[in-house]
């Protein structure tokens, strides 16, 4: 570790803690202006014998028990290196090491399962329904759906998900570690879209050397350090797989489907469904080539639906059998106005070609 970042971490950690309660919300908002400050914590939290990791540990720990989201999301863009470097000391069984990044992980856990009265929070997930609009459909759009749409809104076809209830742990098992280690990554998940260009390139690199360390695909990797294989869950892996999607479309095209690839091939190796599925869908929907600018930012673009129900033009309803039956009879009824002019000059012409020929006779 250099000195310069070494001194960078040293004020840092200095300024914080004479920093006063009511300064909190401005050195919040001035913190992303320290452009050296991200890269040289990176540096003390991949070294696991660095002495700076101990108090860096304990600030990310403060920052995070603070009410500031911008502090809490300062320490959670650390998280998938944070994950990384845990689980490459707990393949190497050297705990000693490892200390004060898992009781930061296990502070970070224990404060999300709770909320602000120290009740344990129950999350809930609403599955949307075919009949309500959304970004990924219109009701209109599905045929017969739009002739039940009334019926399925009426009937509240609407389910509700509920997680939560998750236990305070006080160490790492080998049976709650990827328990606790997927709860984290749903947390990083939801906040992604905040995170940092860095924070991105972290994720990407945390997936792709979980996934290859220990195997013979290393040996095509820049990275080569020696490592022990890594046991991963299932879970775990749809978990990488859902922040490298954002990834991917939001500046790290390279690296996150390289990263994809590394995925796919551990969850083929371990033959887990739910990676595979996954992992598949990601890579057949891609573009062959990357989207707009490689490097930059929200390229995912959706098209969101109207708010307002679009009734299909095929869809036969009360209102539509009214109107044709209107225009129909509309239609004769002009068509008896402007014949019947027609019908009677004609006769009159007949009576007056009759009565030509009796004179001429």
């Amino acid at each position: 570790m250099l000195g310069s970042e070494r001194s960078v971490v040293e004020e840092w950690l200095s300024e914080f803690k004479s920093l006063p309660e009511t300064r909190i919300p401005s050195y919040a908002g001035s913190l992303h202006l320290k452009k050296s400050l991200v890269p040289a914590l990176y540096r003390v939290i991949q070294d696991p014998n660095n002495e700076l990791l101990e108090p860096v540990c304990h600030q990310l720990f403060e920052l995070y028990r603070s009410s500031e989201d911008r502090l809490r999301r300062f320490t959670l863009q650390f998280l998938p290196e944070l994950v990384w470097v845990y689980l490459r000391v707990t393949a190497s069984r050297d705990r000693q090491s490892n200390g004060c990044i898992e009781a930061l992980l296990l502070g970070i856990y224990n404060l999300e399962i709770v909320d602000k009265d120290g009740n344990s929070k129950l999350l809930s997930f609403t599955i949307p329904s075919l009949s309500k609009p959304s970004i990924y459909h219109e009701p209109s759009s599905l045929g017969s759906m739009a002739l039940t749409e009334g019926a399925l809104c009426q009937h509240d076809l609407i389910r509700v998900v509920y997680s939560g209830l998750h236990p305070q742990r006080e160490t790492f098992t080998a049976q709650n570690r990827f328990e606790v280690l997927c709860f984290l990554m749903l947390c990083y998940n939801s906040a992604v879209v905040y995170m940092p260009l860095s924070s991105y390139q972290s994720v990407c690199r945390m997936s792709s050397r979980l996934c290859v360390c220990g195997f013979p695909r290393q040996q095509q990797k820049l990275w080569r350090a020696p490592c022990n294989r890594v046991l991963l869950d299932p879970e775990f892996m749809v978990q990488m797989l859902t922040a490298i999607y954002h990834a991917i479309y939001n500046g790290e095209w390279a690296m996150g489907r390289e990263a994809l690839e590394d995925i796919l091939y551990r969850a083929q190796l371990e033959l887990y469904s739910q990676p595979l599925l996954l992992a598949n869908a990601m890579k057949n929907s891609l573009p062959a080539n990357a989207p707009d600018d490689p490097r930059g930012r929200k390229v995912l673009q959706v098209e969101v639906t109207p708010t307002i129900s679009r009734i299909s033009i095929s869809a036969i309803t009360t209102a539509s059998i009214r109107r044709h039956r209107w225009k129909r009879e509309g239609k004769t009824a002009a068509a008896l106005e402007t014949g019947r002019p027609a019908i009677m000059t004609a006769a009159h012409s007949k009576v007056n070609r009759a009565s030509v020929q009796e004179r001429s006779q």
